[in-house]
């Protein structure tokens, strides 16, 4: 069996009060997910009434002795704050900014047992359903506005001294009012590779090694090193190639996470044809690029996030999301599906 906080906690009652560090009080609705060792449930400011179905508000729940919401609770009161991605919005110009509104945390007590909360804005569905439900693939223009969105998320948080370690479909959320807006969710994982300025050391460690979601893992994470922007980078490439072409050449050896470090291997040593071969009339080329340039970047090298988003954006001005299913003919292979498999090497933090 395992360990206690690698188990989701038992359900709070449905209206219970929460009170958070900063003394606002919270009531909680019905449950309506669970996410790594949490559950989620609907919540409202109004403590007074039951939570209302069409609610903004969201509270996670784990066992306080739990990692993943500490680390995230890092992640959003050290990197997140909303003054501070107003004030980066301003200096690049961007309209928006696809990181969840954190509203406030704190620790309760039910029947004894002590749990952790983090209050947060409710999100719309995840970017997996929306993938399954097209038959595993999206349409390429889609797929290209999502690698830049997450570009513009992942330069703030890498400027913010973090990186998120464990990019997948299902830790993308669509706004829950306005499904044009995509938010990169789930800060568990989330390490900081840069603590006061000064950039982790490139370390390999096997004890450490295939740690997150075996898919989209880093070549640097299967060998048990700690993670870095281009380790984000490169998570972000393998999710944009799996997103377009419906497949990964490695989706048949997940329950062996070697056999997959050594396909990413030699798919990223046979750039860029190992990827041009993946889809129809090269229609995978701005991946193919993409993952060229993450390729030569150094372990502690800063990107040039701005040479990325150009290349995502070449074939031309991108329009609003369509996440619809696309056609036949844009699939290159028949598409394979396989369950997430998120491995767990000793903690790199």
């Amino acid at each position: 069996m395992a360990p206690k906080k690698y188990t989701l906690p038992r359900p709070l009652p449905e209206g219970c009060i929460l009170t958070d560090s900063e003394k606002k009080s919270w009531r909680i609705g019905k449950i309506i997910g669970k996410g790594g060792f949490g559950l989620i449930y609907l919540a409202s400011r109004d403590v007074n009434v039951p939570v209302r179905d069409d609610t903004d508000f969201v509270i996670k729940v784990e066992y306080h002795e739990n990692g993943p919401l500490f680390s995230e609770l890092k992640f959003y009161q050290r990197a997140a704050k909303p003054d501070t991605m107003n004030n980066w919005k301003k200096f690049k110009r961007l309209e928006f900014l696809g990181i969840p509104t954190y509203w406030g945390s704190g620790l309760t007590e039910n029947n004894g047992t002590r749990y952790r909360f983090m209050v947060m804005d409710r999100l719309g569905t995840d970017l997996q359903i929306v993938f399954m439900e097209n038959g595993g693939q999206l349409k390429k223009p889609t797929v290209l506005k999502l690698g830049v969105l997450m570009l513009d998320v992942l330069e703030y948080i890498h400027d913010n001294e973090y990186v998120h370690a464990d990019i997948k479909a299902a830790d993308l959320l669509l706004g829950h009012k306005d499904p044009s807006k995509v938010y990169l969710a789930d800060y568990g994982l989330s390490y900081r590779y840069c603590p006061n300025g000064e950039h982790k050391e490139y370390k390999e460690n096997p004890k450490k090694g295939h740690n997150g979601t075996i898919e989209y893992t880093s070549i640097d994470a299967h060998k048990g090193v700690a993670p870095s922007r281009r380790g984000d980078l490169e998570v972000l490439g393998y999710c944009l190639l799996h997103w377009q072409c419906g497949t990964l050449p490695w989706l048949s050896s997940l329950k062996n996470p070697a056999e997959v470090q050594e396909a990413k291997a030699k798919l990223m040593s046979n750039l860029p044809d190992s990827v041009l071969n993946m889809s129809i009339s090269g229609s995978s080329k701005e991946i193919a690029r993409y993952l060229s340039s993450v390729k030569n970047l150094g372990y502690n090298e800063k990107p040039d996030y701005q040479a990325l988003r150009k290349i995502l954006s070449v074939a031309g001005p991108q329009g609003p999301l369509d996440l619809s299913r696309p056609r036949l003919m844009e699939t290159a292979r028949p598409t394979t599906q396989r369950v997430s498999v998120r491995c767990f090497g000793t903690s790199a933090q």
